[in-house]
């Protein structure tokens, strides 16, 4: 889809997902993480569906990142993703929870360690 001179695409959001407005799970956040299974991926798939398929494809992106790379709203991208979640094709976790990552000050000590052993 090539947009107009505002960079808005022809086409709605709305319309890559089927007119569905509303994800089938209420699981997916912004900064869940989606993975391609890498299972056999059925004919007939909806183009955004497919789009969002070959964007996992051997990787692993957030809801947002997903979306950006898509430039689709987020809110198109959790209907599609979970879409693809209940046919098993993606997987879905949640996101990190804050507490659980590691201290920037501990990450930053780490590689000015590693900026000293570089020189």
């Amino acid at each position: 889809m090539t947009g107009r001179r505002s960079g808005r695409p022809l086409v709605p959001a709305y319309l890559a997902t089927g007119g569905v407005a509303r994800p089938s799970r209420n699981s997916l956040e912004r900064l869940s993480v989606l993975t391609g299974v890498g299972a056999p991926w059925p004919a007939g798939l909806p183009a955004a569906q497919h789009a969002l398929l070959r964007t996992l494809d051997g990787g692993s992106l957030t809801v947002v990142e997903s979306a950006a790379l898509l430039e689709l709203p987020v809110s198109a991208v959790r209907v599609l993703a979970a879409a693809l979640v209940d046919q098993g094709l993606v997987g879905a976790r949640p996101p990190v929870p804050p507490a659980a990552q590691p201290d920037p000050d501990l990450l930053k000590r780490v590689a000015d360690g590693l900026r000293a052993l570089k020189r």
